[in-house]
């Protein structure tokens, strides 16, 4: 099993596209789709989270893909409000009583995501390393 590039390792123009303009990107689509399509941005939704887990993955642990589900998190809400303002469109999805909380919202789902995945990626180099070799708690 090919072992995953830590995203500290990755290059810093890698760094910017996998941690802010993708997050951005899918936050545009589903600010679009917001307002077109109940079914496609649950759809999204449910890829965007899968990928916030995968995200954490590339983390030494879950404290470090916390981290990063924060920033994406809260990078996809807000690009997500943005683009459906500029749509202009009424939202087929509540976005609740003030919707710049969603932001908010996005960003705390990001973070225990990107945990989760830290935790799994740091849980599977312990057992791969066995127990005389698994790092310091």
């Amino acid at each position: 099993m090919l072992e995953p590039v830590l995203f500290r390792d990755r290059a810093r123009p890698v760094q910017i596209v996998l941690g802010g303009v993708v997050p951005a990107a899918l936050g545009v689509v589903a600010g679009i789709l917001v307002g077109t399509s109940t079914g496609a941005y649950w759809a999204l939704a449910a890829v965007v989270s899968i990928g916030g887990i995968l995200a954490g993955l590339e983390h030494q642990d879950g404290w470090d893909g916390a981290d990063r589900g924060l920033a994406g998190g809260a990078i996809y809400g807000m690009s997500l409000l943005i683009a459906h303002a500029i749509a202009g469109t009424h939202a087929k999805v509540s976005l609740g009583s003030f919707p710049p909380f969603l932001a908010v919202v996005t960003a705390i789902i990001g973070m225990l995501l990107g945990a989760l995945g830290g935790r799994i990626a740091r849980a599977l180099r312990v057992r791969k390393a066995g127990p005389a070799e698994s790092p310091a708690e």
